[in-house]
């Protein structure tokens, strides 16, 4: 188990590749542990429709279990990716080597960028950044998804610990915000050597190594789809517990915070939310109760029998009664319990919505 004392520790893979990368609405690793333990034995199979950075399957896959998932945002993908379908560290090294070299190639274009870029990176970092948005082939090469994984965990945040000028790790402020933020306090970016700052990262992370390869896989799209696609081509194993936790209703647009990582992995250069359904923030609630019933529906399929159903979502009134109905309609013959707790303060969930943190959150398990 991956305790959270473990974890302050950093002493297996584990607990140095579980942190990656920063998200909202993250599951903790500890619970995420405890449900896998309980509810499930070596070699069994966990699956998680909303997968975000791959909590869950990678909680799976360090207790010997297989973790199947879904994640719509190609950041947390690409998170989950690296840490259930790690590249060896040489490999890595190697690529921010040959990165380093062929940065000086984008140096017109990094003098091209909005100005956000000029008081956000300097000017070595920027060239860097754009040699990797370039050349990495992100989708399908593990060096590649393992390599950007690592820049996009560091892309901004605290200024003595990122390629960026002051930011939050978890959202990226918009570019006039931060321009104007930076210009009252006199912050300017810090100057790095790209390739040396890269690899003292990529050395504390596999310092303990990582995970086996083949413990679990994450797609990339929309759960609704792709759960359509598999009611024809379903996958091999069938799950004994399906582990989520939905998108928060109301709270966050995951696409818009996270612009700038993005951009890193080819969207455009300003903030730019989609607007598509399970893309935004989900303000209208028969979309958002439809898209509940939905996953949970076209997930039983891929279901042994006896699985058990563990749903973690807000306790506010409307997201706790349309989780209910839909998990109480999607699985008819389980029975169902909950378990309400508090959210922590600190908690980056916490930060969108004072209603929220005054409800708590819940837990409900069906068997």
């Amino acid at each position: 188990m991956i305790s959270e004392g473990r974890l302050s520790h950093y002493d297996t893979p584990a607990s140095r590749w579980a942190g990656v990368g920063p998200y909202y609405a993250m599951f903790p690793v500890s619970f995420a542990t405890d449900a896998v333990k309980e509810y499930t034995k070596p070699e069994d199979c966990v699956f998680d429709p909303f997968a975000g950075r791959a909590t869950a399957l990678f909680a799976a896959a360090s207790e010997g279990r297989f973790g199947l998932g879904i994640e719509i945002n190609p950041v947390g993908w690409v998170y989950g990716k690296a840490k259930l379908q790690t590249a060896e560290r040489d490999d890595v090294e190697q690529r921010i080597i040959w990165l380093g070299k062929k940065a000086k190639n984008y140096r017109a274009a990094a003098k091209k960028l909005p100005l956000f870029y000029d008081y956000c990176f300097c000017p070595k970092v920027k060239e860097f950044l754009l040699a990797a948005r370039a050349l990495l082939d992100w989708r399908r090469n593990k060096t590649d998804w393992t390599t950007m994984a690592l820049l996009l965990i560091d892309l901004h945040g605290k200024r003595q610990n990122a390629f960026s000028n002051q930011m939050r790790q978890t959202k990226a402020m918009s570019p006039q915000y931060a321009i104007d933020w930076w210009k009252e306090r006199n912050f300017e970016p810090p100057e790095r050597n790209p390739v040396e700052f890269m690899f003292k990262k990529v050395a504390w992370r596999y310092a303990k190594g990582h995970l086996d390869s083949g413990s679990g896989h994450i797609y990339l799209g929309d759960c609704q789809s792709i759960l359509n696609l598999w009611e024809k081509h379903p996958p091999r194993m069938k799950a004994n517990l399906l582990l989520t936790s939905p998108p928060y209703y109301g709270v966050t647009d995951y696409f818009y915070d996270q612009w700038l990582r993005l951009w890193l992995l080819g969207g455009p250069e300003r903030p730019h939310s989609n607007r598509a359904l399970c893309k935004r923030k989900f303000s209208n609630k028969k979309h958002y109760t439809s898209m509940l019933f939905n996953v949970f529906a076209k997930s039983k399929s891929l279901l042994k029998q006896d699985a058990v159903v563990f749903v973690r979502t807000d306790a506010r009134q409307f997201t706790r009664e349309a989780t209910i109905k839909t998990l109480e309609t999607a699985f008819p013959n389980k029975k169902i319990r909950s378990e309400y707790f508090s959210l922590p303060s600190f908690s980056q969930t916490a930060l969108f919505d004072a209603d929220l943190e005054s409800k708590g959150e819940i837990d409900f398990v069906m068997w």
